[in-house]
């Protein structure tokens, strides 16, 4: 599995924005206010980004730790891309309540400090839930043996690859 690079990660928050911006001008456009996210929005973020992390920490403890216990791979797989999907998750919904920022700052009407707060909260817990996930990826990687980075026939040492 590759890691999230940080192309997919702004592409993510480059649509995020993008929605964001649109859906609050729709909106708006029809006689309708603006979009605010909910108060428990961020707070959701932030603890799905801490149960991540704690999902992850066994794994680093098994791959890492001295009494070298054994790695279920298809746990480790599945914690692996629950963090991926969750920084890119978080990527998209910090890009969103970008958007929302960026048309309220377009307004000739200075909004309400509720609907600020909501949504300044929302960009700084999506970016908090991206670093979780991009941390909780890194805690799932297993170091690569010698047999990954040398191919060929443990006996011999010789390369069956270059011939």
């Amino acid at each position: 599995m590759k890691r999230t690079g940080t192309a997919i990660l702004l592409l993510a928050a480059g649509i995020g924005v993008a929605a964001g911006f649109l859906l609050d001008q729709l909106l708006t456009g029809a006689g309708r206010p603006t979009f605010t996210p909910a108060v428990t929005l961020p707070i959701l973020l932030v603890v799905l980004g801490a149960i991540i992390v704690v999902l992850a920490l066994p794994i680093r403890r098994a791959t890492r730790g001295p009494e070298g216990s054994p790695v279920n791979p298809f746990r480790a797989l599945r914690i692996a891309m629950l963090a991926k999907s969750s920084s890119i998750v978080g990527a998209s919904l910090g890009g969103f309540a970008g958007g929302l920022a960026l048309f309220l700052l377009t307004r000739p009407v200075t909004p309400s400090i509720g609907s600020w707060g909501a949504v300044i909260a929302t960009i700084v817990c999506g970016i908090l839930l991206m670093t979780a996930g991009l941390v909780a990826e890194h805690l799932c990687t297993i170091r690569k043996d010698d047999d990954d980075e040398h191919p060929g026939d443990a006996e011999t040492g010789y390369d069956v690859h270059s011939h």
